[in-house]
């Protein structure tokens, strides 16, 4: 059977964000579809710990990440310079599925595994150069739901928090990454790993 046979049954929000374009589909994979997904990528995806420098020090990035593209156009964010490797079969298709939904167009996704609650990735904005001007950020969650917070980089009254739950699609366009910040925070919960596939468009 193909792994993307099954149906499905998405159900879609507007998340209400002033100065922000960010939604919301639940179920955009059915849960026994994502998990198959979240399996074979977790063995398929060649993971990589790069060490981050911020506030002048340097440290391991407390998640495992990959990119894959189109082509070798190369993304940077925190000192980190990645060149993608060529997209694999399962993540062409996924790309597919979420070009079709969203009617946006992706030649790269940055993946991220978090292996366990101390896993997190910090307050920040998808605003490198290589995204252009308003870029759209496709965000799949595979595996366990971690928590999503979103906030205002003027109104801190202007916030939301999201669970991320296994076979969702958070999507941020518009003027997102110029007015908010968002992150993916810690927890002293015991929860199991994580797979997030963030497709973008780079530029040269």
């Amino acid at each position: 059977m193909d792994l993307f046979d099954s149906e499905t049954s998405r159900v879609s929000h507007i998340v209400p964000l002033k100065d922000a374009m960010v939604s919301y589909t639940s179920y955009f994979y059915d849960a026994q579809k994502a998990s198959e997904i979240y399996e074979t990528l977790f063995s398929e995806i060649v993971w990589q710990e790069d060490e981050i420098t911020l506030f002048g020090k340097t440290h391991l990035q407390p998640r495992l990440t990959a990119l894959y593209g189109d082509d070798e156009t190369p993304y940077s964010y925190s000192g980190i310079v990645m060149t993608p490797r060529k997209f694999s079969r399962t993540l062409e298709k996924i790309k597919e599925d979420i070009s079709n939904y969203t009617g946006e167009q992706f030649n790269a996704v940055l993946c991220n595994l978090y292996r366990h609650g101390k896993d997190s990735n910090g307050w920040h904005s998808d605003n490198e150069k290589e995204l252009g001007i308003d870029p759209f950020i496709a965000s799949l969650s595979l595996g366990e739901t971690r928590m999503f917070h979103l906030k205002h980089k003027q109104d801190p009254a202007s916030k939301a928090k999201l669970p991320l739950v296994n076979g969702s699609l958070l999507c941020m366009g518009g003027a997102t990454q110029t007015h908010y910040k968002h992150q993916v925070s810690k927890t002293q919960k015991q929860v199991g790993p994580r797979i997030n596939l963030t497709f973008r468009r780079l530029f040269k």
